[in-house]
């Protein structure tokens, strides 16, 4: 299968469609299953009580907070690159999404924060940096609103994606390079988790749930862009006559 043929808005707008339901199907059974475990199989925590469940919230949100913003990045780098309509489209098409994924990290943070630190917001550096990384979808759809010109406003957008990208890195390793009020990673790559292997997995189904709808809600934005954007282009018009 020639998968480069997919990189034409006329070819990837079918295709998308088709995806889909699929991934919203995905993302309401996991989300379904991830809840169950994590707020009715995974036992009670020693130290923090019913308080953590929200951990199963907040971890998975937080973790697609950077991701989405990651991904974004490359697609707004591709798009710059090579000059893809699809990828600026792609780009701006996950924006949303990573926008409600890191307001929900910063929320469910302060709801876990207040009965465990006495308090709903610090100037912690995790906290200020995740906020950061909401300032920045947030100026990455501004700046593209902004500009009337489509093809600028995709680069411009994509030169702020990236100079953004520095600030992942530093909410990931933040609580290892200062000594910060926020604890450490709850899963780590470099070391064996130190939760129980049911909380792990309430976690884990959480954040597969998490991707799935990102997908799911990317690929129905994306077929939005792609009719507003192209709207005048003849196989548009061909979709039109179809649905009459």
């Amino acid at each position: 299968m020639n998968w480069f043929k997919y990189s034409s808005p006329k070819t990837f707008y079918p295709l998308a469609g088709k995806l889909m339901p699929w991934f919203a199907a995905a993302a309401v059974c996991l989300t379904v299953a991830g809840l169950y475990v994590g707020f009715f199989m995974a036992p009670t925590d020693a130290q923090q009580g019913e308080g953590y469940r929200i951990i199963f919230l907040h971890v998975p949100v937080s973790w697609m907070s950077m991701f989405i913003y990651v991904v974004m990045a490359f697609w707004a780098a591709v798009g710059l690159i090579f000059n893809s309509r699809l990828s600026a489209m792609m780009a701006s098409a996950l924006a949303p999404t990573g926008a409600m994924f890191t307001f929900l990290s910063l929320w469910t943070g302060a709801l876990w924060g207040k009965p465990m630190w006495g308090t709903w917001w610090v100037w912690d550096a995790r906290l200020t940096s995740e906020l950061i990384l909401l300032f920045l979808y947030m100026g990455f759809m501004a700046l593209q609103s902004a500009i009337d010109d489509q093809r600028r406003a995709d680069k411009a957008g994509a030169v702020l994606a990236l100079v953004g990208v520095v600030n992942i890195p530093v909410i990931y390793f933040s609580v290892q390079w200062w000594n910060t009020l926020h604890q450490g990673a709850s899963v780590s790559l470099t070391q064996a988790p130190s939760m129980a292997t049911i909380m792990l997995i309430g976690m884990l189904l959480m954040a597969l749930a998490a991707w799935m709808y990102t997908v799911a809600v990317a690929l129905m934005r994306v077929r939005c862009i792609i009719l507003e954007r192209e709207y005048r282009a003849a196989w548009v018009n061909d979709l039109k006559e179809i649905r009459q």
